[in-house]
């Protein structure tokens, strides 16, 4: 049961070695593992902000040695250092001393023993290797085992923390598939942990990108005083992909666009994109503001304010697509959806009267996530009786992936004897100003865990506020799935139905360049 007293734990500061601890990795043979988890690792030791003394435990349910364990990992990190995404030579220093902290025991997740044995695993190292007691527990496994896992770990007292010792628990998303099941798991893991052992990991905030968007508006002085109704026109926020599922079918058969990218990614992006100024970026804080955005957000009405597509065959730079009824392991008849747009409003005083507009698909014309904020038009046209009448508004794009940046859009004069204004794209390439050094996008938040700092993880709170905003939709699509699906062709920039949200209100998406 839930230790009865909590323990505080000295804050770490950030550009530190972490400190001494174990990792225990559940779903230690998965993809996730060999293929992010352990170059994350690795880069951290890399750039020694890994821990001196530490210790990695693999836990899955294939039979594997140590020895078979460690070449398994070897060859995944090497070909994650030759990858042409991060170009880099192997620190064999580095790797090869990470390496000999590694270990495996074999174990079914549901079996009390497994339990056991890594409660000895655990003291063994803690004699010989790690002189630390505190571990983080990484649970990179299906959601249906998140809570069968704590409490086993619970129950076999493994989450009791001792004085100058830690006890963490990391959970992947997704975080339950609707606010009773969020509700439910939450409940589950409270059981066993307080709520600060718990980090929900989302990935997608451990994008430089993504964390650059508080420090976008609240360090300069030029964009936080715009940014609210009396300036802000309209807010767009895309999370497009140009694959379709691809092996994930199974998966997504049963999850769908809007459970798979929303309450998680998108609306991490609108909490940070309309979150008021926190009293400081200490975690609380921080999650405090951005769960007030989600409470704020009203009542969708799923008939008119939202859609949800599937793409079919189609396109891109000459080559066929599938559609999504094509691929392996989905129905025939399948009513999933791929695609997802609503339209949001925010009812507080700063964004008041202001829509918010999200899409998020797979294949799709480009990859591309970004955040646009389109700034109202002047209220009076000096150009009347002119070409130049219909000016394009300026806008403000946060471009978090794959070109990071942003770029500021604004109206200037062209040359010449006529007045003639032209769109001017003053733009902010990342890779032109800082040197990215090779990530997955894992080693702030691994690091961020070992450290005790939870600004980058959902809260309970946070995770139910998400769950609430896409039930109505989740209900309403489930009375008549079929009815409520559109469709748009695979290398499409999506539905015309999403088109129409906006254009209602003369407004347009921008173009996915």
């Amino acid at each position: 049961m839930l230790n009865t007293r909590e323990i505080e734990h000295p804050a770490i500061t950030h550009g530190e070695q972490a400190p001494s601890c174990t990792m225990v990795i559940f779903g230690a043979a998965g993809d996730l593992t060999k293929r992010l988890l352990l170059p994350a690792l690795y880069n951290l030791a890399r750039t020694e902000l890994l821990p001196a003394n530490f210790a990695l435990i693999g836990v899955d349910r294939l039979e594997m040695s140590d020895d078979a364990y460690r070449q398994h990992l070897d060859a995944a990190v090497r070909a994650f250092a030759a990858d042409k995404h991060y170009s880099q030579t192997l620190d064999e220093a580095h790797w090869g001393e990470l390496l000999k902290r590694i270990s495996y025991l074999p174990g079914d997740f549901s079996d009390p023993q497994a339990y056991g044995h890594l409660k000895h695993k655990l003291a063994e190292l803690r004699q010989s290797q790690v002189e630390s007691d505190s571990v983080l527990f990484y649970l990179a496994v299906g959601a249906r085992f998140f809570g069968g896992i704590v409490d086993h770990l619970g129950q076999a007292g493994l989450l009791v923390e001792a004085e100058g010792a830690w006890r963490r628990v990391v959970v992947e998303k997704p975080f339950g598939n609707d606010v009773a099941s969020a509700r439910a798991l939450n409940a589950q893991l409270r059981l066993n942990l307080y709520e600060r052992q718990i980090y929900r990991m989302d990935h997608f905030l451990g994008k430089e990108t993504v964390q650059n968007i508080m420090l976008m508006r609240f360090a300069n002085a030029i964009f936080e005083p715009l940014w609210n109704r009396d300036h802000i026109d309209h807010v767009q926020i895309t999370v497009a992909e140009t694959v379709g599922v691809e092996s994930r079918a199974a998966f997504y058969e049963g999850t769908g666009a809007l459970r798979d990218m929303v309450p998680n990614h998108v609306f991490q992006l609108l909490a940070l994109t309309a979150m008021e100024p926190p009293t400081s970026f200490a975690a609380d804080a921080v999650r405090s503001e951005k769960t007030k955005v989600l409470d704020a957000v009203h009542r969708v009405n799923a008939a008119t304010d939202s859609v949800r597509a599937q793409y079919t065959t189609g396109q891109r730079d000459g080559q066929a697509l599938r559609g999504y009824r094509q691929e392996a392991a989905v129905a025939a008849g399948s009513t999933t959806e791929t695609y997802v747009a609503m339209k949001l409003g925010v009812d507080n005083w700063r964004w008041s009267g202001v829509p918010f507009y999200l899409r998020t698909g797979k294949a799709m014309a480009k990859r591309s996530s970004e955040i646009v904020i389109q700034f109202k038009r002047p209220p009076l046209s000096l150009f009347r009786d002119t070409a130049t009448e219909a000016l394009t508004p300026n806008a403000l794009v946060l471009k978090l992936q794959p070109d990071e940046g942003a770029a500021l859009m604004f109206g200037a004069k062209i040359p010449g004897p006529n007045i003639a204004i032209g769109q001017v794209h003053m733009d902010f390439h990342y890779k032109d100003y800082f040197q990215n050094a090779p990530s997955t996008g894992y080693e702030t938040l691994i690091y961020d865990c070992m450290i005790g700092d939870a600004t980058l993880f959902q809260r309970a709170d946070n995770v139910v506020a998400g769950w609430q905003i896409v039930q109505p939709l989740l209900d309403h699509w489930a009375g008549d799935a079929s009815a409520a699906l559109a469709h748009y062709a695979a290398g499409s920039d999506g539905p015309a139905e999403s088109d129409a949200l906006l254009q209602s209100s003369g407004r347009h998406w921008k173009p996915l360049l």
